[in-house]
């Protein structure tokens, strides 16, 4: 989106854009929660060379180190391309070897999904079909994670699939998070509290997860407590991606060392001016979501249209983030928030789902991801 809206502000002859990428394919992510229900179909991906306006190159490589002083980045195949100006959106890296136990749970047995995975996502879907009790368990690592509400979504919606597969009284549905709250923003929180509450779904609150033994069905807490499970849905930890944090400067000053290091407002680097960031990967206090990486696309193209041209940076990034919330199969309430919190009504509406599944997936390849926006 951010390459796209670039190609659009500048002439041919002000910039040339490249885009670089280890994979071919550009994943719609918001539908992992919903393809285990059948509420989307699975093939929601794209090549990104269709996605591309033309005037934008695409590599197909990946990225191993940047050298901001030497304004290079370094690739797999041993090539390095110079840039004048640099746009780091490489989002989170997914690990599930940072969870003891999971990639064996995963890959060895039929009832662990982390379906923050495409693959994952897709093997859940007969999982839930053959699902006939016990207890459903989500989880949540002690890192940040894209999209914070995606837990609660997954849990929510698959309460009320059992609900509607007449099982029910026979399924037991817990979510934990190693927080005080499920939900950190009013007042969405209370709302969500008083759905759960009516629907019996249970929240287990500072709940740091230790480590998996799939043979037992078993996940165990930091402070030992265990939870039995019959299907897991675990979220899997997540970091920045390794050539940034571990072979570029770029993520020097973030707390953890592993986000890259940003003015909040302008996505401008904090100590490189010709470099943006925007997304899972830097560190503004916003919530990891799409909608946030929509909104700073903005920011970076026409902050960077402005370096390029020797102006100021004029636009600012107000912290904006919205994360649809489903609660049931054609119900939902849409979050939004800013740097000053809340701006919507936590209002349920067959509206919002409408929006969200049946709307916002369209949107996103033929009008976002193109460039084009009609609420900038």
């Amino acid at each position: 989106m951010t390459a796209n809206l670039l190609r659009r502000k500048l002439d041919n002859d002000e910039a040339e854009i490249t885009v670089v990428d280890k994979s071919t394919d550009h994943f719609y992510q918001p539908s992992f929660y919903l393809v285990p229900f059948g509420y989307l179909e699975p093939d929601q991906s794209r090549n990104i060379n269709d996605l591309l306006k033309p005037g934008v190159e695409f590599v197909h490589d990946a990225v191993t180190g940047v050298d901001p002083d030497g304004q290079t980045v370094s690739l797999a195949d041993g090539d390095d391309l110079e840039y004048d100006y640099l746009v780091v959106a490489t989002g989170h890296r997914l690990d599930p070897s940072a969870m003891p136990g999971l990639t064996e749970a995963w890959e060895d047995h039929d009832d662990v999904y982390p379906f923050y995975h495409y693959e994952a996502a897709l093997e859940m879907r007969d999982a839930l079909e053959n699902f006939d009790g016990g207890t459903f368990l989500v989880t949540q690592p002690d890192t940040p994670i894209k999209c914070p509400g995606a837990p609660l979504k997954m849990t929510m919606l698959a309460e009320d699939y059992f609900q509607r597969q007449g099982i029910r009284d026979d399924v037991e549905v817990i979510m934990t998070r190693n927080a005080e709250h499920h939900f950190g923003v009013q007042p969405y929180r209370d709302k969500l509290y008083e759905i759960w509450n009516d629907r019996d779904i249970e929240f287990k609150e500072n709940f740091s997860v230790e480590k998996v033994d799939p043979d037992a069905g078993v996940v165990y807490g930091a402070d030992g407590e265990e939870i039995e499970y019959d299907l897991y849905a675990p979220v899997t930890p997540q970091f920045g991606q390794e050539p940034i944090t571990d072979n570029s400067p770029l993520t020097e000053g973030s707390e953890d060392g592993e986000y890259v290091t940003i003015d909040k407002h302008t996505c401008q680097h904090d100590a490189y001016d010709n470099v943006f960031a925007l997304g899972d990967c830097e560190n503004a206090p916003h919530s990891k979501t799409a909608a946030a990486a929509r909104k700073q696309a903005h920011i970076v193209g026409k902050n960077l249209t402005s370096a390029i041209r020797d102006m100021p940076l004029r636009a600012e990034y107000d912290g904006y983030a919205a994360c649809p919330l489903l609660t049931k199969k054609g119900k939902a309430l849409i979050a939004e928030f800013d740097y000053e919190g809340a701006i919507s009504a936590p209002v349920e509406s067959k509206m919002n789902w409408i929006m969200d599944v049946n709307v916002l997936p369209s949107v996103y390849w033929d009008a976002w991801m193109k460039g084009y926006d009609p609420l900038p």
